[in-house]
């Protein structure tokens, strides 16, 4: 399996959705079974989930961390 970057809270990340790509921002690992983006996870701390809220629509995702690619954050609007 290959090695993914490390993905940390406030991380901006890509992901695939519906047939296309999505980018958001990780808003938590879950290392724990609990409640996440409207449904339950069962994450460890051996086999983490993240939280991601989108950038295009606001929603919140669950994904495993080989699901994710981090991306480079977005800069500030010059002017």
């Amino acid at each position: 399996m290959a090695k993914h970057a490390k993905i940390s809270e406030g991380d901006r990340v890509s992901w695939r959705s519906h047939g296309s790509t999505a980018i958001g921002t990780v808003k938590r690992k879950l290392t724990g079974r609990g409640r996440a983006a409207g449904r339950t996870v069962d994450a460890s701390s051996q086999e983490p989930q993240y939280e991601v809220r989108s950038e295009k629509s606001g929603g919140t995702a669950v994904h495993k961390p080989e699901a994710l690619s981090k991306k480079p954050k977005r800069r500030g609007k010059s002017g």
